[in-house]
């Protein structure tokens, strides 16, 4: 497989399909030290004139660390052969496993940020804000069904900065 390099522009699928069916991995870190966590949640578009992202972590999670201490991210979409891995690796902490030795995955650095070799499409992002999502601003039901006394989110908007397909 190679990588090819395109304009966010030209992201083929959709999006609601990949982001929240397919699930995405989101890998914060460096080489040398990243984790990796699954996400269903999330949104693209266009913010501040530029192709964006949006990513919710909940501070609890490991990868909260490395999103609020890296500035770059990204988001990998894998075949659905690799399901099981997603699963993992959205219900097991890297502060206890290594999700890549667990899972078989192999990490890849791609323009600056850490994605994976069995990725079909990767983004690569640049973090430009975040925001803790208050609870208190939420409609009722929102509160109760995802926020009645597990940990907040925290709210992540990245400029896509490269995106690569793998061919």
């Amino acid at each position: 497989m190679a990588w090819e390099k395109i304009k966010a522009e030209e992201i083929s699928g959709n999006l609601f399909e990949r982001i929240g069916k397919q699930w995405f991995l989101l890998t914060a870190g460096s080489e040398g030290k990243w984790n990796t966590m699954t996400c269903s949640w999330g949104m693209a578009g266009v913010l501040w004139n530029q192709p964006s992202v949006t990513c919710y972590v909940r501070k609890s999670r490991y990868t909260s660390e490395f999103m609020e201490s890296q500035d770059v991210f990204t988001l990998s979409f894998l075949p659905e052969q690799y399901r099981k891995a997603l699963a993992f690796c959205g219900s097991h902490s890297g502060r206890e496993f290594d999700k890549a030795a667990q899972t078989g995955l192999q990490p890849k650095s791609l323009a600056g940020g850490v994605s994976f070799e069995e990725a079909e499409l990767v983004l690569v992002c640049k973090k430009r804000f975040s925001a803790d999502i208050d609870v208190s601003q939420l409609p009722a039901d929102i509160a109760k069904s995802y926020y009645s006394g597990d940990a907040l989110h925290r709210m992540y908007i990245g400029e896509i900065v490269s995106v690569y397909r793998n061919i």
